[in-house]
C-alpha cells in the first residue's frame, strides 16, 4: 500500500485564494490540487480493496484445503489396520486361537489409531452417574443401586475433540 507524504496537500491544507491580480488562476490551481489528492485518494480506496479481496480469497482458500485434508492424517494411522485385516483374511488354514489373537492385535492397532485421531472411548463404569450429554439411556431397570446410575453398557460411545460421536448406549437403573 502507498503511504502519503507529508508534503502533499490535503483537504484540511488547501491553498488559500491570494488577493492578487489573479484569484481565477489561484482556484484553479487549488481545484487542480483537490483533484489530485481525489485521485491519490480513489487509488488508495482501490488497492486497499483488492488487498482485502484477496486476502478474504486467500483465507477461503486455506479453509477449503484444511477441510479436505483434515483426515488424511487419521486414515493414515487406519491404514495398518486395515493391512492386518487383509493379511488376516489370508490365512485360511490357521486355528481358532491365532485368529483370536490377531484379531486383538488388530483391535489394539484401531484403538492406537482412534486415540491418535483424538477419538476417546466413554465406557462408563457400573453405578456411575448418568448424563444425559455422554450417555442414552436404551431402559431402565430395578436395581439396587441408587436411582439414575448405570447398570450395564450395552454400547460405546465416542467423543471426538469433546464433542460426542456417539454417546455410550447405556441401561439404569429406575427410581425405588
Amino acid at each position: 500500500m502507498t503511504q502519503e507524504k507529508n508534503d502533499e496537500p490535503s483537504v484540511e491544507q488547501h491553498v488559500e485564494p491570494s488577493h492578487s491580480d489573479a484569484p481565477e488562476s489561484s482556484h484553479e490551481q487549488q481545484v487542480t490540487q483537490l483533484n489530485q489528492l481525489l485521485n491519490e485518494s480513489k487509488d488508495a480506496f482501490l488497492r486497499a480493496k483488492a488487498e482485502v479481496e484477496n486476502v478474504r480469497r486467500r483465507a477461503a482458500d486455506d479453509i477449503a484445503k484444511a477441510h479436505k485434508f483434515a483426515i488424511e492424517s487419521f486414515a493414515e494411522h487406519l491404514l495398518p489396520v486395515m493391512d492386518s485385516m487383509h493379511a488376516a483374511l489370508q490365512h485360511h488354514n490357521e486355528d481358532l486361537n491365532k485368529l483370536k489373537e490377531g484379531v486383538e492385535l488388530t483391535l489394539k492397532q484401531l484403538s492406537g489409531a482412534l486415540e491418535k485421531g483424538k477419538i476417546v472411548e466413554i465406557n462408563p463404569e457400573a453405578g456411575a452417574k448418568f448424563d444425559p450429554h455422554l450417555h442414552q439411556a436404551i431402559s431402565t431397570v430395578e436395581s439396587e443401586q441408587e436411582a439414575n446410575t448405570i447398570v450395564s453398557v450395552l454400547q460405546k460411545g465416542y467423543l471426538i475433540a469433546d464433542r460426542v460421536l456417539r454417546p455410550a448406549l447405556v441401561m439404569v437403573s429406575q427410581a425405588k
